[in-house]
């Protein structure tokens, strides 16, 4: 985390195996400043061997009471495709993310960030942008005094190595868009999850209170 904050936070984070999760779970497993990482999962997963995590294997739709945390970080998130169905979609990327803020903030946690998408807004008529939308506008209203809201474009990143298929818009865009990464504007460049995640973490520790964006483009900077 960023100097300015305090030591000893405990941090629930959703969504720790994923692509932008995992990169986050090890920055703060990297930061003298985290004292708990609390993990909300599924189902039992490897995680890195340290004393700081506490895994919690969990239902989304009926979250149990959590221990008193101070941040919340959630990456969860599927396609349309790998869920099923578009209510399928909806439960991990509305109501599971939604669940896992509301149980954040009854847990005590004041500051909450939140990794949605490009092109998120509730009016919009594509589904998946407007259940993402829709999603940041139900996390706004919870209370928190602090709320991060990343929107990444197309996220690049190993996800054979997390036992994930490639998402194929994601193969076909890098594959398209390669050739040309330079020309294409930052804000709908792909960005490597691990940029996402290091730009996350360093806006989230500047510690301002009120809703805030974390634009693909700011996310760039952050590129290894």
């Amino acid at each position: 985390m960023a100097a300015a904050t305090p030591l000893g936070r405990s941090v629930l984070i959703a969504g720790a195996t994923g692509l932008v999760g995992r990169e986050l779970l090890s920055l703060l497993l990297a930061s003298p400043h985290v004292e708990a990482v609390h993990v909300l999962l599924r189902r039992a997963a490897p995680l890195p061997a340290d004393a700081r995590i506490h895994p919690h294997e969990v239902t989304f739709d009926a979250l149990p009471s959590l221990p008193p945390v101070d941040d919340v970080l959630i990456a969860l998130g599927t396609t349309i495709k790998a869920a099923g169905s578009q209510a399928a979609f909806r439960r991990v990327d509305f109501d599971a993310v939604v669940n896992t803020a509301r149980a954040g903030r009854a847990a005590g946690a004041t500051r909450l960030a939140v990794i949605s998408a490009l092109g998120a807004d509730a009016g919009s008529r594509v589904f998946y942008n407007r259940v993402k939308g829709e999603m940041q506008d139900a996390v706004a209203r919870l209370g928190y005094r602090s709320v991060l809201i990343a929107q990444p474009s197309l996220l690049m990143g190993d996800r054979a190595a997390l036992g994930q298929p490639q998402r194929a818009g994601e193969e076909w865009a890098m594959r398209l868009l390669k050739p040309m990464l330079r020309v294409v504007p930052r804000r709908v460049r792909p960005v490597e999850a691990g940029a996402v995640a290091r730009a996350v973490i360093a806006a989230l520790g500047e510690d301002r209170a009120g809703v805030r964006f974390l634009s693909s483009a700011q996310m760039q900077h952050h590129a290894g």
